[in-house]
Formats: structure tokens, C-alpha cells, sequence
């Protein structure tokens, strides 16, 4: 169990959709599945092609995705991401290598789950699961809305 982990747990439980619907006791038992990790500014957190190992909460600074396009060390930033968003959700579901990197744009502190431990964690706290889950999905949601907004101001 990470203490670090299980106190940024607990501080952005009000502050965040990912974690707005769980209950006091629902973030105390979710919040030991996870870790603690940071990245200063200009780190690479994961590379296009990295295995899939795991997802992440921003909880402090920015990140921004973006993704290999058909020219040699070319890249297209499709998202700059901030505190209380999700990023790596499609481990979620499989363990397909990265389709995104991931870099940080200024310091930044995150949440990892890995999918063994979201298994478990579904397994031993079914209701903490799946509040997570749904949290992750409005995240998503909330992201996929704008890029569809962002897309339709092209045509």
C-alpha cells in the first residue's frame, strides 16, 4: 500500500469526476490499488509502442498526447491533459502496446493503476470498482466531447 497515494486519494476525491462518486470508505479501500509516481518537465511517461501496463491520474501538472504521424520523428499533439483526467484508458480493456505518447509539459505528479491490480481491486471491492470505473468513463467522455466539438470546427 502507497500512503502517498492513498492521501492524494482522498484530497482529490472532491476536487475530481474520477473520483467524485466515491464515498469515504469507497476511496480509502480503492486508493491502496494505486501508486505515487512524478515526471519532470520534457520526461517521456510512456512512448507510442511501450507495453500497456498500466493507467494514470494526473493529479498536478500538464501532459500532452500526441502521435507519430507517416513522417520520421513527426508528431501530432492530439491532447494536452490536466489535473483529474485520465490518460492510458485503453489498458483498461486490453494490453495492445501504447497508440500514444505521453510527455510532460511541466512537472507532474500522477496516480498508476496496473489492470492486475484494477482486477483486483474489482474483485475485492466490487462497489469502489466500479465507481472508479464510471469516474474514468465520464473522464473520457468529458475528452472525447471536446475532440468531437475541436473536429467539427474544421468543416
Amino acid at each position: 500500500m502507497n500512503d502517498v497515494a492513498i492521501n492524494i486519494c482522498k484530497c482529490m476525491k472532491a476536487e475530481h469526476n474520477v473520483f467524485g462518486l466515491l464515498d469515504e470508505k469507497n476511496a480509502e479501500e480503492l486508493c491502496k490499488f494505486f501508486d505515487c509516481r512524478t515526471a519532470a518537465d520534457g520526461d517521456i511517461i510512456w512512448a507510442e509502442g511501450d507495453p500497456c501496463d498500466y493507467i494514470a491520474i494526473i493529479v498536478s501538472g500538464r501532459v500532452e498526447i500526441k502521435k507519430q504521424t507517416e513522417f520520421e520523428d513527426r508528431h501530432m499533439v492530439v491532447g494536452v491533459i490536466s489535473s483529474g483526467s485520465v490518460i492510458g484508458a485503453l489498458c483498461i480493456l486490453d494490453e495492445h502496446p501504447r497508440a500514444v505518447t505521453a510527455e510532460a509539459l511541466e512537472d507532474v505528479t500522477y496516480l498508476t493503476i496496473t489492470h492486475e491490480r484494477l482486477e483486483q481491486l474489482i474483485s475485492t471491492s466490487p462497489e469502489a470498482g466500479i465507481k472508479l470505473l464510471k469516474g474514468i468513463l465520464m473522464s473520457v467522455s468529458v475528452r472525447l466531447r471536446r475532440c468531437f466539438d475541436r473536429l467539427t470546427k474544421f468543416f
